[in-house]
Parts: C-alpha cells; sequence; structure tokens
C-alpha cells in the first residue's frame, strides 16, 4: 500500500473510532474497539475491522448497528478530510483477539501438562501415559565441546 493509502486509512480509522466513542448514540454499539482500516485504492471503499467484547450475539448486535451508522459516519469522515470521494464503510469482525485468548489457553493447558500439574492423558491406543520425569544431565555426561565454551 502505498504511503498516502495508509495515511488515509489511519485518519479514517481515527474518525471513525472518537465518532464511536462519542457521538454514535445506538444503544447495540458497546464495546467495539476499532483495530485497522483497509483502503481501496481509489479510496472509494474502506473496510473497517473491528473487535467487539461480548458473546456472539452482542458481537452482531453491533456489527448490524455500525452498519445502519455507516452513512453518519462517512458524513464525519467527509466534514474531517479533505479527500475527492468519501470512502463507503464496511464493517468486519476482527477476531484475532479472541484467537489469541483461545491460543494462550492451550499453551497453558499445555504447560501444565508438562509439569505434572494434569491428569495423565489417555493415548491412542486406550493406554493411559505416563507423566515424564524431568531429568537432569550430569556433568559426566556432557559433550566435550562443551567443556572448552566458558
Amino acid at each position: 500500500m502505498s504511503r498516502r493509502l495508509l495515511k488515509a486509512a489511519e485518519a479514517i480509522r481515527e474518525v471513525v473510532a472518537s465518532t464511536i466513542l462519542t457521538e454514535v448514540r445506538d444503544p447495540r454499539i458497546k464495546d467495539v474497539t476499532v483495530i485497522g482500516v483497509q483502503v481501496s485504492p481509489d479510496m472509494r471503499e474502506a473496510k473497517v475491522s473491528v473487535s467487539v467484547m461480548g458473546n456472539e450475539n452482542q458481537q452482531q448486535l453491533a456489527i448490524r448497528g455500525l452498519q445502519n451508522s455507516a452513512g453518519f459516519l462517512q458524513s464525519k469522515i467527509a466534514n474531517r478530510i479533505e479527500a475527492r470521494y468519501t470512502p463507503k464503510l464496511t464493517f468486519t469482525l476482527d477476531k484475532g483477539l479472541q484467537n489469541a485468548l483461545v491460543v494462550s489457553e492451550l499453551l497453558n493447558k499445555i504447560k501444565q501438562e508438562k509439569t505434572g500439574n494434569e491428569l495423565p492423558t489417555e493415548l491412542e491406543s486406550g493406554e493411559i501415559a505416563e507423566p515424564i520425569e524431568n531429568t537432569e544431565v550430569s556433568e559426566d555426561s556432557r559433550s566435550p565441546e562443551s567443556d572448552s565454551q566458558p
């Protein structure tokens, strides 16, 4: 993306985020964070990625509320940004934060399993796996190359 488009996308993101926070009165639009904006090369369309805290129903309500408020938001963009065209806004739900939370939970679960805090897991054959003991390397079993390093 060109520098001009990046600047336009950032300006649109700022206008949309501040307008949602201070001027939009739709009760469906709450706990919304504007993540980013992608502008088409001709600047006639802008795709606004938002994150909504809440369950799936609240997220869908917020997206519908944003789509209904798109005209109002476009008028605010037209007032604050000087451009030949005011981009048509479309809103998409960004699930990056939710995916990050799922990955974090999985990593914590794996960490607990490795430290032996979890119950043994079942293998595919139906046997129960024994937790792996933490084995330490003795001084005698070190390789000769490691002796030369400080």
